[in-house]
């Protein structure tokens, strides 16, 4: 009798986290996604301390914070796993829209290969999730000096070679929710370039459910596209405009195509 109140009562406490995850504002849904991201690295450091700068600290929390993001009526799902190609290193180019690309990193992180990302160093004093993201491997850059900038592009150059490590990088270098791309910093293809390794674009359909301008964030889903390999061979430093303007445009189609599709599934549930 007492352990069927018992699953009778935290089967309330779901149905009414679900049910204000659901309902809840924009800033309260926030609010939920941040702190839980935060809690749930907080938990798994006493174990990812055993093993530390290794990308498997993250497969965890990954797991975790897809759940949370459930909870929250956000789903994604995963194409073209099958153009991932783990026997090497590479540069993985991702649009970036908002905090709610963690979700993003959470169902990329088992399926990539090898994940590193590349952030600002701000994002190593934010509590809890600093210090883990540091424990999975995150490289850090202090953009505002032009010495550490090139420092990491060596580290990440090394990792890639020697580990084959997948470099996680936002190109366009801020967020950006618009229909159209901004235009990509650098960075990422100088390690390209210097690596002599392969590009992979990593294409996310716009996130119509949120808008953060409009304070709106609603239950959605979104698609998450992994598409072929850019070779960067035969490319040299002095060609570097047009090995950018060649993934600009590759994955601008595609994330017009995707947006479209993604619009049509949330419509569609929606009805």
């Amino acid at each position: 009798m007492a352990c069927t109140c018992e699953v009778i009562g935290l089967a309330c406490v779901v149905a009414l986290i679900l049910s204000v995850a659901a309902k809840a504002p924009y800033q309260m849904r926030m609010f939920i996604v941040m702190f839980g991201a935060g809690a749930i690295v907080l938990l798994c450091i006493p174990f990812m301390i055993l093993r530390p700068r290794d990308y498997r600290n993250g497969l965890a929390p990954s797991w975790f914070f897809r759940k949370l993001c459930k909870l929250m009526g956000i789903t994604m799902e995963v194409r073209g796993v099958e153009n991932v190609r783990r026997e090497h290193g590479s540069v993985v180019l991702m649009n970036h829209q908002s905090a709610l690309d963690l979700c993003v990193l959470a169902y990329l992180w088992p399926v990539i290969g090898r994940p590193t990302v590349v952030a600002k160093k701000e994002i190593l004093y934010m509590p809890f999730f600093g210090v883990g993201a540091w424990l999975w491997g995150t490289l850090y850059i202090n953009r505002s000096r032009k010495s550490d900038s090139i420092n990491s592009l060596q580290k990440e150059a090394i990792a890639i070679r020697e580990r084959n490590c997948k470099i996680l990088v936002f190109p366009e270098g801020t967020r950006n929710s618009k229909d159209s791309l901004l235009p990509f910093k650098k960075g990422s293809f100088h390690i390209a370039l210097q690596s002599k390794c392969t590009i992979q674009p990593v294409v996310v359909s716009k996130y119509s459910f949120y808008d953060e301008e409009k304070k709106s964030f609603r239950p959605g889903h979104a698609i998450i596209q992994i598409l072929p390999e850019i070779s960067t061979e035969g490319y040299e430093k002095e060609d570097m405009d047009k090995l950018i303007e060649l993934c600009r445009s590759t994955m601008q189609q595609e994330y017009t195509r995707l947006s479209k599709d993604q619009l049509a599934v949330n419509s569609k549930k929606q009805s």
